[in-house]
């Protein structure tokens, strides 16, 4: 069940709304929400409710044994929590990464092992990356003693399962939300804010991801030797605004309904695609996935309290797992991989000169990102190297351009993703907002436009759901 889905925009979400201003007090309310949680993952998963609900009651113990320990860094308390870690990583090892293990032992060894247990078809629970993380955060904040443990084993249920961000994120770190767990309101305005986040968060990805899906998807897959090099650079500029519009929706949508149930999520994206560097990049991508990254494995490594060589080592191997984390293939090992080399060239200095014009600055930037995304999207290195080729050299046996592939509708969604993927609108809709131009002029803006606005774009989404079949979530495959 996807938010961007008939059965969800008019059959789930206003049950959950309905159901949640409806029971009282907090311990119903939050069951209501664990129950409708647990429904929403088992419309598509149902076979595996009880490994997510294994693994929150499995980490509420594992917490509370942890506060109730005396000491901060003592050999008990490291032990317990090595062990809480080991058995996370256990459970996405094992679901996540068996067949790639087992793929690379064969390769290596040119023996069949692990072929016998058909580890390759060991299925991938959904979400399991996202639960996983929460689950480390917590045991990880309670030991640090960051936040309490909690003692009402429904809370920790809900932190795990709150539907919103429990397929695809955002990472939601324990410490950020552990006091609204227990007590929380939902005033007028932040309910306000969080259907205009989600309809906003809607059209991203019905409007825009979706429309450029089907071009991309359908170039990619193609032989790059068929396709012309105009339209190589056109699918790989559309997806790289497609995975941007898709997962920025997602978390608008998910930040939004975790709004209107009263819980504030930090934000995820910040225009990442006007950064100035990969280090600004990463400080507005996915940015619950760069903290948690930051604060679980980046520092805990050293940080960039060691010697330089030990930063950069620490930086290579958090954009190894950063790349691994995303899926069990050497292609998303080589992104990541990709983005720490150039994170560590940033800090060494090499690239000052090169980037010195804003510019220059952001064409590298766009670059680097850009041939990342060739990586992250192709479904093998020989794909990537293909495509690649074909960015910089048109083969003879082109049998696809722009004209076949490319229409008008897809054209004008590039254009407007091209402007949306900058700050340019919304700071200024922000400004008009706020305090600029007269009292007359925010009054109009606000009561009218805004509103006519955004309802305009929810039917154009629904339309959109109604008439056409392409709509999957690009982070739903991690």
């Amino acid at each position: 069940m996807v938010f961007s889905s008939e059965v969800f925009l008019f059959g789930f979400l206003p049950l959950a709304l309905a159901l949640y201003v409806a029971v009282p007090g907090a311990w119903l309310k939050n069951l209501a929400l664990v129950a409708l949680s647990l429904a929403f993952y088992a419309w598509g998963e149902g076979r595996f409710v009880a490994l997510v609900l294994g693994s929150a009651l499995v980490n509420y113990g594992f917490a509370l044994v942890l506060w109730r320990l005396p000491g901060e860094a003592t050999r008990a308390r490291r032990l317990v929590l090595a062990v809480a870690v080991a058995v996370d990583l256990g459970v996405l090892v094992w679901f996540k990464y068996a067949g790639f293990l087992a793929d690379n032992l064969t390769f290596i060894t040119g023996a069949r092992i692990g072929r016998d247990v058909a580890l390759s078809q060991v299925y991938l629970p959904l979400g399991i990356s996202f639960f996983t993380f929460h689950a480390i955060s917590y045991v990880v904040d309670v030991y640090r003693r960051t936040s309490p443990a909690r003692t009402n084993p429904l809370e920790v249920v809900l932190y795990f399962v709150f539907f919103p961000q429990l397929i695809a994120g955002p990472i939601i770190r324990y410490k950020d939300v552990a006091a609204q767990l227990a007590r929380r309101t939902v005033t007028l305005g932040d309910f306000a804010f969080g259907a205009r986040r989600f309809v906003v968060g809607l059209g991203k990805k019905v409007l825009i991801a979706n429309t450029l899906g089907v071009s991309v998807d359908r170039v990619f897959s193609t032989d790059p030797a068929n396709v012309s090099t105009a339209l190589a650079w056109f699918a790989l500029a559309a997806y790289t605004l497609q995975i941007y519009f898709d997962f920025s929706g997602y978390s608008d949508m998910a930040i939004g309904m975790a709004r209107m149930f009263g819980f504030r999520f930090l934000e995820n994206f910040d225009f990442p695609y006007v950064a100035g560097s990969i280090r600004e990049f990463w400080q507005r991508w996915h940015i619950s996935l760069s903290r948690w990254f930051r604060d679980y494995l980046y520092v805990p490594l050293g940080g960039s309290r060691v010697a330089p060589w030990h930063v950069y080592l620490n930086l290579v191997v958090v954009f190894f797992l950063c790349g691994l984390w995303h899926g069990a293939k050497w292609t998303f090992v080589l992104w990541g991989m990709l983005h720490g080399l150039f994170l560590v060239l940033e800090r060494t200095g090499v690239l000052r000169r090169v980037t010195a014009t804003p510019i220059v600055r952001h064409v590298y930037v766009m670059a680097v990102v850009m041939l990342g995304w060739v990586f992250f999207r192709a479904d093998s290195f020989g794909y990537a190297l293909a495509y690649l080729r074909t960015l910089v050299h048109q083969g003879p046996a082109t049998t696809l351009g722009l004209r076949g592939v490319v229409d008008h509708e897809t054209l004008l969604v590039f254009a407007i993703g091209c402007v949306l993927a900058t700050p340019l609108v919304a700071r200024r809709v922000e400004a008009v907002l706020r305090d600029e131009g007269t009292r007359w002029a925010r009054v109009a803006f606000g009561v009218a436009a805004v509103p006519a606005g955004l309802a305009l774009i929810f039917v154009a989404s629904t339309a959109k759901l109604a008439a056409g079949t392409y709509n999957p979530f690009v982070y739903f495959r991690f």
